[in-house]
């Protein structure tokens, strides 16, 4: 995608999440358009701050918010924190999530409860603020979407994923939470859709593309043959967050090289 087919000149986005992996990957490249960006963090400032940096010396504007999206209160402050510094928000990339893997016979409800809290609650925390606040701050009439949000999946919510019942469960949630709340948004002219990557080149599975061998058993289930970069995502998510994508609404992209292909069945299974 070239960027200089898309601009988000004037607007604002939070993106949570956005200390490191596909969220600061997002957050970069929305600012590379033009949009001011809420850099959020749960815990690793310095992070953060390196996602803010990058902005700032590429000629972006980006501001730094600590929230755990689990928490209401948390949440809350991150937008009031958004409106405080840039006035109003425009578009919403819900990114922030995380894994605590276990096989599920030895898997905790604190692992349980801290996937969903994060991967799934936090969604629909952060849309609930969003909305809120997209519809209090429209213009009468508006020409397109009056707020975008983009909703971060996984091609778990339709892969099963032994080993990782919480982690597929948050993302198959987040699969129908995203639909829902697109029909819902719709008549307010706002616009809801996913991006639901496969294999990314991120630190969270580093032991896997980092070791040769478990690279090319990776690829066996990737048809297109290489593994994706946190940009490849960002790259459709500022499709969707653009008025390029206007009559686009509910719909589930996934950004994976083919992997929800069967790739197993090839060569006639």
């Amino acid at each position: 995608m070239n960027q200089n087919t898309l601009s988000l000149s004037g607007q604002v986005a939070v993106v949570t999440g956005s200390s490191s992996g596909i969220g600061r990957a997002c957050a970069i490249y929305l600012a590379a358009l033009g949009a001011k960006i809420v850099v959020n963090y749960a815990s690793n400032r310095e992070e953060g701050q390196e996602t803010v940096d990058h902005i700032l010396q590429q000629g972006g504007a980006a501001h730094l918010v600590q929230a755990d999206v689990s928490k209401e209160q948390d949440v809350q402050n991150l937008f009031l924190e958004a409106i405080q510094h840039y006035g109003r928000v425009d578009i919403l990339v819900n990114n922030a999530g995380l894994q605590k893997d276990a096989p599920f016979l030895e898997m905790t409800l604190a692992q349980w409860e801290r996937v969903i809290g994060v991967n799934l609650t936090g969604q629909f925390l952060c849309a609930r603020e969003a909305a809120r606040l997209f519809i209090k701050q429209a213009e009468a009439d508006p020409k397109a979407a009056i707020g975008k949000m983009v909703m971060m999946s996984s091609v778990h919510d339709i892969i099963p994923w032994a080993g990782h019942v919480n982690y597929a469960a948050s993302k198959g949630g987040v699969h129908m939470l995203m639909k829902t709340l697109s029909q819902e948004l719709a008549p307010y002219k706002i616009r809801v859709n996913a991006v639901s990557p496969g294999a990314i080149q991120t630190s969270i599975n580093e032991a896997v593309w980092s070791d040769p061998e478990k690279y090319q058993e990776l690829l066996k289930l990737i048809p297109y043959k290489r593994i994706g970069t946190a940009e490849d995502v960002a790259k459709a998510v500022a499709w969707l967050c653009s008025d390029e994508s206007d009559y686009v609404n509910g719909e589930t992209m996934y950004i994976d090289g083919g992997m929800t292909l069967y790739p197993e069945f090839a060569d006639n299974g």
